[in-house]
């Protein structure tokens, strides 16, 4: 992948076109367990060979890595200065 895009950073933010995806839910039931951009993160690795990497699981990484921040309203780190961003 390297070879291809540079790094497995700029692969992964290609995925939600390179800012991370903010959600405000009211509460955690409202966090999805996987979004349009996960299943689209798990059908390439899966095509590049990559194993357990089901849509859940990379919407999981997806956000504890920052590509998606899903903190539930009035918690503090969802504040608007709180995310950080590379690319």
């Amino acid at each position: 992948m390297t070879a291809e895009f540079g790094s497995f950073d700029k692969y992964l933010w290609q995925f939600v076109g390179g800012r991370p995806i903010v959600n405000r839910p009211a509460s955690i039931r409202e966090v999805q367990p996987r979004t349009r951009e996960s299943d689209a993160l798990s059908t390439d690795l899966r095509r590049r060979g990559f194993r357990f990497v089901g849509s859940t699981i990379c919407y999981a990484f997806m956000q504890a890595v920052g590509l998606v921040n899903d903190h539930v309203r009035g918690c503090p780190a969802a504040r608007p200065g709180r995310q950080t961003v590379t690319s």
